[in-house]
This record gives structure tokens, sequence and C-alpha cells, in this order.
């Protein structure tokens, strides 16, 4: 018997109702592992538009497609990117469009087998280079770059982003990465282009920024502050610079929120002179390691993290897939997941645990332009 081979009608529809694939659908890439996932990844594919779903074995990490899930709505492509963000509970799934018009789209994920199923679709104020929800999951907070602005919008009841915002931040230039502290209080957000982080009072009542203290820290000039990771401990905040390539250790004050710097630490790759194009960053789960991306080079920078004060030795530089944009670590930190934008593949890094030093563990085919890694723990 031939296999099946699904239009993307076809895939579109079977995903969103969480049909068991046929095994005759495993040559198309969309079938469904034979068992339940413990983990889930996602990967956002900005030129298809689609999210990638992939069983994670958490020993190994080895990666077994469940399905590749086109975006209700458009056959755009998103362009350059398609953040993505999951609500605390892990109960509901956030992807932003960036090609108009802009768009939230929102879906309900399956808490036994991590598929997602359509909620709808809302309209956004621009295009958004980040987004992420509030620690009660009642609003999307977003960054645009390319409309320099911070943006608001509630959540309703039954997980459906709502279109019309709590509140727009205008005039903050190329706004990158945007922050929510663990007890919701304080916020953090990057204005690239006025080479600032922006300190916030998060009100969750009404889903408000207001500005705390001085209400921004300022970076050197040109540095292009992109991405941020907060320390587990709640302690520290890390920034990595697009235009300069490198990282930013800051104390955080435990009475107020606010910033203060501890440290910048060069990320560039020995020898690389050019100008460089930084892209992201994340802290192990333990707090222990740190890691960094740098397009231009296709590497990723590594560092141990001082657990009292926060600073960062360096560990050194390895490559990874084309253009990586986005990756992300494991829930245990075991395993980091690198996408490239250029390479449409990923490569999963071994985290070695004592030493933070990475290896190559698996290589992916990956849909057009990956970008943004999420994962999610079942059970």
């Amino acid at each position: 018997m031939a296999a099946i081979r699904p239009t993307r009608r076809m895939t579109l529809t079977l995903g969103l109702a969480g049909v068991v694939l046929p095994k005759t659908l495993i040559e198309a890439g969309t079938a469904m592992a034979e068992e339940l996932p413990e983990t889930v990844v996602y990967v956002s594919n900005a030129g298809d538009p689609s999210i990638g779903l992939f069983a994670m074995n958490r020993d190994s990490s080895e990666l077994t497609p469940i399905v590749d899930l086109p975006i209700p709505g458009t056959d755009k492509p998103s362009p350059t990117s398609m953040p993505m963000a999951v609500s605390p509970d892990h109960r509901f799934f956030y992807a932003a469009l960036r090609s108009e018009p802009d768009t939230a789209v929102s879906f309900a994920l399956d808490p036994k087998t991590g598929r997602l199923a359509h909620l709808g679709n809302a309209p956004l104020s621009a295009s958004m280079a980040y987004i992420i929800t509030d620690r009660s999951g009642r609003y999307l907070l977003a960054a645009s770059y390319p409309g320099n602005e911070l943006a608001i919008n509630p959540i309703d009841a039954e997980g459906r982003v709502v279109g019309k915002p709590t509140q727009i931040v205008p005039h903050r230039p190329k706004s990158h990465c945007i922050l929510v502290d663990r007890t919701n209080t304080y916020c953090y957000a990057t204005s690239l282009g006025a080479d600032m982080i922006m300190e916030w009072k998060f009100d969750a009542a009404d889903g408000t920024l207001i500005p705390n203290g001085p209400g921004e820290i300022r970076t050197r000039h040109g540095a292009g502050p992109r991405h941020m990771a907060l320390h587990p401990n709640r302690r520290f905040l890390y920034l990595i610079t697009e235009t300069t390539d490198t990282i930013g250790a800051y104390a955080i004050n435990p009475q107020n929120g606010t910033l203060s710097e501890l440290q910048f630490v060069d990320a560039r790759p020995p020898g690389f002179t050019a100008q460089p194009a930084a892209a992201d960053l994340h802290v192990t789960p333990d707090g222990r390691f740190l890691y960094g991306s740098e397009r231009r080079t296709s590497t990723l920078a590594g560092y141990r993290i001082d657990p009292d004060k926060g600073t960062l030795t360096p560990l050194g530089h390895w490559p990874t897939e084309k253009t990586p944009r986005g990756f992300n670590i494991d829930p245990r930190g075991r395993f980091l997941l690198a996408v490239g934008l250029d390479s449409n593949a990923m490569t999963v890094h071994r985290i070695d645990p004592q030493s933070g030093t990475l290896s190559v563990a698996h290589h992916y085919p990956m849909g057009k332009m990956p970008n943004w890694v999420e994962i999610v723990d079942l059970h």
C-alpha cells in the first residue's frame, strides 16, 4: 500500500483535532509518537509558517516527530521570526505572526499529548519580536522591534488573547524583549535602539506598567541590548547585546526590583573582529551556567555563574546551526536545543553537568526558518 501524503488542510485538521495519525504518515514526518510523551518540544518555523511538535526522550534527548502544525488563518511567512509563549500552568500556548495583519494565535495545550488545539486569532498592535505571559497567565506582554513599542493584551478565561490591549507603551526604539519576574511584580524590557533596559512595576490587577524608580538603566552607546534572562534565584538578570556581542550581569534589588550593573563580558569567539549579531541567551534551571548565541559565526558561548556574586566566567565557544536566532534548555538542564534560521535544522547539544561544556548529541531537520524553541514537561 502506498504511503498517504497528507495535504496541508488534512494535516491542519488532524493536528487540531488531536487525532492519532496513521503509521503510514510517518514518511511525511507528521506521525504521532507511539507512546504518550513526557516532554514536548515546540519549534516555530517562520517561513512556513508552522509549529513543529516533537516528543523528547529525557535521557537520550532523541526527538520523535508528533505533528507539523500549520498556523490557522494564513499562508504568509512570518518575516524573520515567529515568537511563542506558554502559559505558566502549561494549559495554553501562543504564537505571534509578524506578517500583516499582525496576529496573536491562541491554542489549548493537551496535557496528555502536548498537541495544540486552535482557539482563535486576535489582532496585535504591531509586529512583535518577543512575547510572554505574565505569571498569572491573564496577560500577554509583547515587545515590538519595528513598532517601537511594548503592548499588553488581556487573555480571557478560555485562554484566548483579546485584541484590545490594556496598554501600549510607545516610543521605545526597537524594543526586543520583555520579562516579568517570578513574583509578577517587576517587569524588564529592552530598547535596542535606545541602548537601555526599561524597569517597570507590573500591575496584575489591570495589566499595566508604571516606571520603577528611574525607569531605565543604560548600556554602552551602540551596544544594542537584545534578549534577557532571569536567574532562578531571583537575584540576577542577564543581558545579551546584539551589535557588540557582550553579556551583562545585573543585580536585582530585592526591596524594589531595580537593577545595578555588575559586569560585562565579551562573548565574541576568539579572533572574530567583524560586526557581530548576537541573538539569544538562557540560564540553566539550576542557575550554574549561561549560554548565548551569535549569528554571524553560528556559535554558542558558555559561562559559569558565580552563585553568590552573579558574575560570569567564560567556558568556551562551540559551533552550532547556521544563524542560531533562538535556542532553549530542557527543564533538567541536560540539553541545549539550538535551531538555525538559515540551516532549517536543529542541533541538540549535551551540557556537561560538571564543566558546562557542550557536545553534539543529535541533528534534526526542521521546517523553514526555525527560530524559537519552547520545551514543556507534561508529567
